[in-house]
């Protein structure tokens, strides 16, 4: 299965480079991507339905790592297309309030799905052979409406939810490019007149803590925002990608000790700061 596997991927990858550099129009390009990748999927199931582990862990490996990963193309593509064939055409607002839509989406998924995303991005593997073993799964799962319409030879009870994290998150990326370009046009209201930009220095880390505070805080338009449209305002203004920031907030959340490393850190400048002045 090793074999087969990696030379299906180099051969759909090869393909893949082949259409990129051929189409350059979305409405051209999509649908010929989406047509190889739904030809491969068929191809490969074919394969494992016929194919017999050789044990749990090859199992395993191939429904947490290999089909994600050749689905989760499939997912994206079809969704930005989806995209691209919905934006409206009307004003940049109207385009912004349509692409923050489905940031906020992705948004929902990840919050819906978070415990499960944290065992995936951690490494976690002590309850693999419930989520990436074929046969009926506990019933206290949380599954995805999907499961019950998958073919039982060719899923298992998480293998779609990780080819969506993988889908997402690199849709996450590309609606986020699409903004900033959308935003810095030159017929765009926000189109910035700063002539030198500040950029951030300290760690990515340091400034998610204050992205989060600000936004349970509701320091922006009366809370009537998001963290999505605050991480992107705060992307631009300090000249900086904060990358998948979700992540990074999962991380400050199992910090042991204090949580809000920085933070703390501010508070102590800035008394000293104050300490040095009454002094004078």
């Amino acid at each position: 299965m090793k074999q087969y596997t990696y030379e299906l991927s180099f051969k759909i990858n090869q393909e893949l480079k082949e259409i990129e550099c051929e189409e350059e129009n979305i409405f051209n390009k999509a649908p010929k991507i989406i047509s190889l990748l739904e030809n491969t999927f068929i191809e490969l199931k074919e394969f494992i339905c016929t194919y017999k582990f050789k044990n749990i862990e090859e199992e395993i490996h191939f429904f947490k790592e290999i089909k994600p990963q050749l689905f989760s193309k499939l997912i994206y593509n079809r969704k930005i297309y989806c995209i691209e064939t919905m934006i409206p055409n009307g004003s940049i607002e109207s385009q912004n309030a349509y692409l923050r839509s489905e940031q906020d989406h992705l948004k929902i998924f990840f919050d819906r799905n978070l415990d499960f995303y944290k065992y995936y991005r951690t490494g976690c593997t002590h309850l693999d052979r419930y989520y990436f073993v074929r046969g009926k799964p506990d019933i206290q799962l949380n599954l995805d409406t999907f499961y019950f319409e998958r073919d039982p030879k060719f899923s298992t009870s998480f293998d779609f939810k990780v080819s969506k994290i993988i889908a997402n998150e690199m849709l996450a990326i590309y609606l986020n490019e699409k903004l900033k370009a959308l935003n810095n046009s030159p017929n765009s209201s926000n189109f910035s007149s700063v002539k030198k930009k500040l950029t951030w220095t300290a760690k990515k880390t340091e400034l998610v803590e204050q992205i989060y505070a600000w936004e349970r805080a509701e320091c922006f338009d009366y809370g009537n925002t998001n963290i999505k449209e605050i991480a992107e305002y705060v992307e631009e203004v300090f000249n900086i990608d904060l990358g998948d920031f979700y992540h990074a907030f999962l991380e400050i959340r199992e910090r042991k000790g204090s949580r809000t490393i920085f933070l703390d850190k501010l508070i102590k400048f800035l008394n000293e700061r104050m300490d040095e002045l009454d002094n004078k």
